[in-house]
């Protein structure tokens, strides 16, 4: 934030937005929080996101739901379908291309209720997504509100993911 109140800088920001993403910001608007500063650049995966829960208009303080240090890297976020569905996709990628564990022959999904056919626009996208990209396998699991899963190395609780166990066969 550069020593400026975090509502400036998020003022800042959403201006330049286009009118588009000033609309989404509005409904889906999160801070992503960085897990490893000693990084040189920053990436997908790479922030731990947070709810923003408020607003203090004469401090110019954001409200956020989990714990932020002065000094620590942070970056608004917003929440979108067509993002979600390519981390989604590249992460499942990466999983069929690492071959260590052996190829999947089934799977565990636990995905946000919030992640449905409301956010994309398409029923079952998030199992659809599993089966397309790991071979068809068998697919179980239920919608939560929480989810467990690794952000730079560390296990987190999230809102509004996707968390996929992999049972594999040995090679």
């Amino acid at each position: 934030l550069g020593g400026k109140p975090a509502l400036d800088r998020l003022r800042e920001v959403f201006s330049s937005l286009s009118s588009a993403e000033q609309r989404q910001a509005e409904r889906a608007l999160h801070l992503g929080i960085v897990i490893d500063e000693h990084k040189d650049q920053f990436d997908r995966g790479d922030f731990l996101i947070r709810n923003l829960i408020g607003v203090d208009q004469k401090t110019g303080s954001l409200a956020v739901a989990d714990y932020v240090r002065v000094g620590q890297t942070v970056q608004f976020q917003i929440r979108d379908g067509a993002s979600a569905s390519e981390d989604l996709r590249e992460l499942l990628t990466g999983e069929r291309q690492d071959t260590h564990a052996g190829d999947p022959i089934g799977a565990l999904l636990f995905s946000c209720n919030g992640r449905g056919e409301r956010f994309f626009r398409t029923p079952h996208h998030d199992v659809t997504a599993v089966r397309e990209k790991l071979g068809g396998i068998p697919v179980g699991g239920f919608f939560a509100m929480g989810e467990i899963g690794p952000v730079g190395g560390n296990n987190f609780l999230h809102g509004y993911t996707a968390s996929v166990a992999l049972f594999c066969k040995n090679l």
